[in-house]
C-alpha cells in the first residue's frame, strides 16, 4: 500500500484509500480458492500488480463517463486498480475463464465498485463500443488489434485520443513490426522508479 500513497497519495479521496487498502486482504482470500495471482508474487500484489495496473493513469487519464474494456483481465489486473482510481469511468472486464471473472465479480462486490462490470466470454462477442481498449500481456498486438480494433470509438474521452493502451515487458520490436501500425511506446521507468518496471512498457495507439 505504500508504494500506492507514494505515487498516488495526493489525489486519494479516503475512499479510494480504503479500497485500495482493502484489496490485499480480499486477493488473499480469493487466491486460497482459484488461483488468479502466482503464489510466489502474491507479496508483491502491490508492486507487481496493482502499481503495475495504475502505470495506465500515468499515461491517459479517462474523463467521468469514459467506456473502458480490460480484455483478458485475469483476476481483475489492469481494471480494478483504475475503476478504483478513475470512479467516475466505466469498466468492463472480460475473461474468458470463468473462475476467473468469479473472483473478479468478488472482489468488486466486495469493494462496492459500481464503475466495473465483470464479463465471462470473449471480447469479440461483446455487445457495444468502448473509447479505450487496455490489456495486459494478454497476446501478440496484431491479434490482440484483430480482436478489438472495431470496438474502439473514435474521439476522445481522456488526456489521450481514444484507442489501444496495453501493458508490455520485454523487447518488443518485432511485434510491433508485425502489427504493422505507428505505435507510441512509453517507458515505465520514467514513472515509477522500483527496478521491477525497468523493463516494462505501455504500448499506445490511437484510434
Amino acid at each position: 500500500m505504500e508504494l500506492i500513497e507514494k505515487y498516488f497519495g495526493a489525489e486519494l479521496t479516503p475512499e479510494q484509500r480504503e479500497r485500495f487498502a482493502r484489496l490485499y486482504d480480499l486477493y488473499a482470500e480469493w487466491n486460497a480458492k482459484i488461483n488468479v495471482v502466482s503464489r510466489k508474487d502474491f507479496e508483491s500484489l502491490y508492486l507487481k500488480h496493482v502499481l503495475h495496473s495504475l502505470a495506465i493513469a500515468c499515461v491517459c487519464r479517462f474523463d467521468a463517463g469514459a467506456r473502458i474494456c480490460d480484455v483478458g483481465t485475469g483476476g481483475g489486473f489492469p481494471a480494478v486498480p483504475l475503476a478504483i482510481l478513475f470512479p467516475e469511468a466505466r469498466f468492463t472486464a472480460v475473461d474468458s475463464i470463468g473462475k476467473k471473472i468469479t473472483v473478479v465479480r468478488g472482489v468488486v462486490s466486495a469493494l462496492g465498485l459500481q464503475n466495473l462490470e465483470a464479463v465471462n466470454g470473449r471480447v469479440e462477442a461483446l455487445e457495444g463500443r468502448f473509447d479505450y481498449v487496455v490489456s495486459r500481456a494478454v497476446t501478440d498486438m496484431a491479434e490482440l488489434m484483430g480482436w478489438v480494433w472495431n470496438k474502439i470509438e473514435r474521439g476522445q474521452r481522456g488526456t489521450l485520443p481514444n484507442g489501444l493502451l496495453v501493458l508490455k515487458g520485454g523487447e518488443l520490436a518485432e511485434e510491433l513490426a508485425r502489427a504493422g501500425r505507428r505505435f507510441t511506446v512509453y517507458d515505465i521507468a520514467r514513472f515509477f522508479d522500483e527496478p521491477f518496471f525497468e523493463t516494462k512498457k505501455i504500448v499506445y495507439l490511437a484510434k
